[in-house]
């Protein structure tokens, strides 16, 4: 699998597919029509993978970027972006994939217009319904995913264990060690 799905929204995850945007060096994951391809049926959008072009790809990207502006203006209370705004509702009005019944169970075909717009639907739903509250940026600041916190108490704090939480948690550790004073000269040396 190329792409990761931790948020518990195709919305969420499909503005995740930029990483660590922060950072000096940001990893995309939607590097080719392809990637996109393949993000739309391993998100579970599609069954199988659509032929997208490079327009496609860079209509793609311009949805991910207005629904993760859309996000952070959310979560920080701010005022929507008029632009990305409008992006987002106007693929939202586009049709959307329409799931078949067949003899081999559910089957979703769906062209790309039809699947960027089940994202933007997800991100309306999820921008103005009632999970808006559990909405949350991972605490990894290295990681820029956003996800809906539905654990008990809503007290996760990262997009997902591996590697985030992880990775916090063995530099606390870490950070704990050396001030007590116990680090051994291994655990500070780079291997």
């Amino acid at each position: 699998m190329e792409h990761g799905f931790p948020a518990g929204s195709p919305a969420l995850d499909f503005a995740g597919t930029l990483r660590v945007r922060r950072s000096a060096s940001p990893r995309e994951m939607l590097h080719s029509p392809e990637s996109l391809s393949s993000w739309f049926r391993e998100g579970g959008i599609t069954d199988r993978d659509l032929v997208c072009e490079p327009d496609d790809l860079r209509r793609a990207v311009a949805l991910r970027e207005a629904i993760y502006q859309l996000v952070v203006a959310r979560i920080d209370g701010d005022v929507y972006d008029p632009e990305a705004l409008s992006l987002v509702n106007a693929a939202a009005r586009r049709p959307a994939p329409v799931p078949q019944l067949t003899d081999a169970g559910r089957s979703v075909e769906a062209t790309v217009e039809q699947a960027l717009s089940h994202v933007a639907r997800d991100a309306v739903a999820v921008l103005s319904g009632p999970e808006v509250p559990l909405l949350k940026e991972c605490a990894n600041p290295d990681c820029t995913q956003f996800y809906i916190d539905r654990s008990r108490g809503a007290r996760r704090e990262w997009c997902k264990m591996d590697p985030c939480g992880n990775k916090i948690k063995a530099a606390a550790y870490r950070a704990r060690k050396r001030a007590s004073g116990k680090v051994t000269r291994s655990v500070d040396s780079p291997s």
